[in-house]
C-alpha cells in the first residue's frame, strides 16, 4: 500500500528566497526535516483509523491527545501541515496587503508595520522551538505564538501566515540571531497574497454557514 502522505512540492525554486533564506537552508529544512515528518507520519498512521483521513483532520482529532502514539501522530502531522503552510507564507515575488486584508490589518493593528512588529515580537519571545502566526477569527486579525508543533488550526482557528522559529529554519544563515532572521524575512518575503486568500476563505466559510 502506498504511503498516504507525500512531501508537497515547494511553491518556488530552492534558491528563490536567497539571500534572505539560502538554498542551503531550504535544502536541509525541506528535504531533511520536512521529509522526516512526512515519513514518520506515514509509519505512525499505517493500519490505524487515521490512515484515510485528511491531514487537517488528523491534526484536529489528535490535538491534546493523552495517549503516547497519538501525541506522536499529532506532532508529526502538525509539523507537516505547519511546514506546508510556512512555505506558502513566503514568496520571492513582491506582494502587497490590499483590499479586504489591508482593511483588516488597519482595524486590528493600525498599519502593516505594527503587525510585522507584533509577529517579530511573537517569534522572538517564543521560548525554544515553535511558530508565530497571523490568524483571523470572524474577520478580526491577531498574532499568536505556539510551542513545538502546536498550531492554531488544531483548534479551528483560521491561519493567514506562519513564521517558523525552530532553529533549523534559520541557523545556517543567521546562527543564533533569531531576531535578525525574523526582521529580514518579515520585511522582505512575506506572501501577502496568500494571507489575503486565507482571509477570503474564512469569509466564504462564514457566509456558507449562515445560508
Amino acid at each position: 500500500m502506498s504511503a498516504p502522505f507525500k512531501l508537497t512540492a515547494l511553491p518556488w525554486d530552492e534558491d528563490a528566497l536567497a539571500p534572505t533564506i539560502s538554498a542551503n537552508t531550504i535544502a536541509f529544512h525541506y528535504h531533511k526535516h520536512h521529509q522526516s515528518y512526512v515519513d514518520t507520519l506515514n509509519k505512525l498512521v499505517a493500519g490505524t483509523k487515521y490512515a484515510d483521513l485528511k491531514l487537517e483532520e488528523i491534526v484536529q482529532k489528535t490535538a491534546g491527545a493523552g495517549e503516547a502514539k497519538e501525541k506522536q501522530i499529532f506532532n508529526n502531522a502538525a509539523q507537516v501541515w505547519n511546514h506546508d503552510f510556512y512555505w506558502r507564507s513566503l514568496t520571492p515575488s513582491k506582494t502587497e496587503a490590499g483590499g479586504q486584508l489591508d482593511s483588516a490589518i488597519a482595524a486590528a493593528f493600525g498599519d502593516k508595520e505594527t503587525l510585522i512588529a507584533g509577529l517579530a515580537e511573537a517569534g522572538k519571545t517564543q521560548f525554544g522551538s515553535g511558530w508565530a502566526w497571523l490568524v483571523s477569527k470572524g474577520g478580526k486579525l491577531s498574532v499568536e505564538k505556539t510551542p513545538n508543533a502546536e498550531t492554531p488550526m488544531a483548534k479551528g482557528v483560521n491561519c493567514l501566515l506562519a513564521m517558523d522559529v525552530w532553529e533549523h529554519a534559520y541557523y545556517l544563515d543567521y546562527q543564533n540571531a533569531r531576531p535578525k532572521y525574523l526582521e529580514t524575512v518579515l520585511g522582505k518575503i512575506l506572501n501577502w497574497n496568500f494571507a489575503a486568500e486565507n482571509l477570503t476563505k474564512e469569509d466564504h466559510a462564514v457566509r456558507a454557514a449562515a445560508e
